[in-house]
């Protein structure tokens, strides 16, 4: 008897908080609790309901009997009503009033919707973490001169925090998307089998009003403001979408953060976290991977490609509904809140440590430093008395012979020594060298990260303190 197949996100990846979430029990266990909220509506709008029954349904809500369930639906083919027997099995009394008037969707789609605003909040807590960790990586490091790079070229020089301010910066615009959609999400409430709540308006003798009642009364019980004003047999699949788009939006900024941190970590002048006894290479004892980024750029790519799913399925959708969604979203769903809780996972762990090496990063400024004081020595000259084209022309052929030197010969930069041999400048070394103080070179980076942590950034945790302290171990 072989094993079965199991998927990385349950061993490997995701936290078991967002594994139950989308998990059999999870769902079964919001299908009775959604029955119940049916039973109490039509109930209260006069159908011959008793409290026994309701009392019968409350006390096996959670007891689910999954093999009857399993074993009924091998002969019926289906999952809704097989969990209607079975819940009656244990409710005799209730079994006649379970599911009234309802279609598949009402527990179905219900159930989706609650659980993707549960895995949402799961993923809107962890982002503010990852936040809060890179805000502190910021302020600690928003004044330390660094390399920044246009094209992957050295490029005017920014600050170790500023450049983690864009990351942050990226994070607080997902953060923006899933809490709007976190608000948006409405149930599809009780609409019957097309949406016209044509089974409903039957059971109250065509009374639109009770109808009425009765859907916002299952809203307030299972947690929700308001359903959807319309819809066919099933709630709008650009829903799913819309949601698998905001993920990708945090996929999108994790990929770009790893991928910054694989390159700086390439530099040697960052690297994520690193433990006593990892082994970097099976083959090359001294190697220290950045596997953890790695893993955060691979997840990522997933989730990116996967939120492609809900997007074409939401456009073949026919008339009032088809079941070629069923499948797909049952997997494209779930497994993107997994890939994502998963990277944020991985994110917790990496921000929470990340190493910076400050001498590895002031040298490689040195190096290219001289190329940058370029127009200020330009402007030091002219003060002297320099003519400012005659000199440009003179820092362009000094700054060739000095790259060619880097590049051909493996030396070292020497643009401040042909600069202070060359007469037309009437610089000595030492008044070069003070025009080459790398904080001098960094704008506004530091005030800029000052005014972007305590002005944005703060506030926001502040006003979210309770889910703050976040960390996270990987299982591997």
């Amino acid at each position: 008897m072989y094993e079965k197949y199991e998927s990385p996100f349950s061993s490997r990846y995701a936290s078991d908080e967002m594994q139950y979430l989308f998990s059999a029990d999870k769902k079964f266990r919001t299908w009775r609790r959604l029955w119940i909220a049916l039973a109490k509506a039509e109930q209260r709008e006069g159908l011959p309901i008793t409290d026994e029954q309701i009392a019968e349904l409350e006390a096996h809500k959670d007891d689910i009997n999954h093999k009857v369930a399993e074993e009924r639906e091998k002969l019926v083919r289906h999952d809704v009503m097989s969990h209607v027997y079975a819940y009656g099995v244990q409710c005799p009394k209730a079994k006649g009033i379970i599911h009234l008037g309802a279609t598949s969707c009402y527990v179905g789609d219900n159930t989706d919707i609650i659980i993707m605003r549960e895995a949402l909040e799961i993923v809107r807590r962890k982002l503010l973490n990852v936040i809060a960790l890179l805000s502190d990586f910021a302020m600690k490091y928003r004044e330390m001169p660094a390399l920044a790079y246009t094209h992957l070229q050295p490029a005017q020089l920014t600050t170790v925090g500023k450049r983690a301010a864009l990351w942050i910066n990226e994070f607080l615009m997902d953060l923006a998307e899933i809490e709007y959609r976190i608000g948006k999400l409405e149930l599809r409430g009780a609409k019957g089998t097309t949406g016209t709540q044509a089974s409903f308006l039957e059971l109250f003798d065509g009374d639109a009003e009770k109808v009425k009642r009765l859907e916002r009364f299952i809203c307030r019980e299972m947690g929700f403001e308001s359903a959807v004003p319309v819809s066919g047999q099933t709630y709008s699949r650009k829903v799913d979408a819309q949601v698998l788009s905001a993920l990708s939006g945090v996929a999108q900024s994790a990929g770009k953060f790893a991928n910054d941190l694989r390159l700086l970590q390439n530099f040697k002048e960052m690297e994520e976290p690193f433990e006593k006894n990892q082994i970097g290479s099976s083959a090359m004892p001294y190697k220290r991977n950045p596997m953890r980024s790695e893993r955060i750029c691979a997840l990522s790519r997933y989730v990116i490609a996967d939120s492609l799913n809900p997007a074409l399925t939401a456009s073949v959708q026919w008339f009032e509904r088809t079941l070629d969604d069923s499948a797909n979203k049952r997997v494209a769903v779930s497994e993107a809140f997994l890939a994502v809780d998963s990277i944020l996972g991985i994110l917790l762990n990496v921000c929470d440590g990340l190493v910076v090496y400050p001498k590895v990063i002031a040298q490689r400024v040195q190096r290219e430093l001289p190329f940058m004081a370029t127009e200020n020595i330009m402007m030091a000259a002219v003060k002297k008395g320099g003519d400012r084209q005659q000199l440009h022309e003179r820092l362009r052929l000094h700054s060739i012979d000095a790259a060619r030197v880097v590049k051909e010969e493996g030396g070292e930069n020497d643009l401040i020594e042909r600069i202070a041999a060359d007469p037309a400048f009437q610089l000595s070394r030492e008044e070069l060298l003070a025009e080459m103080k790398p904080e001098s070179f960094t704008g506004r980076s530091a005030e800029q990260v000052e005014e972007f942590i305590g002005g944005v950034i703060r506030p926001l945790l502040d006003r979210n303190r309770d889910l703050l302290g976040e960390r996270a171990e990987l299982k591997v």
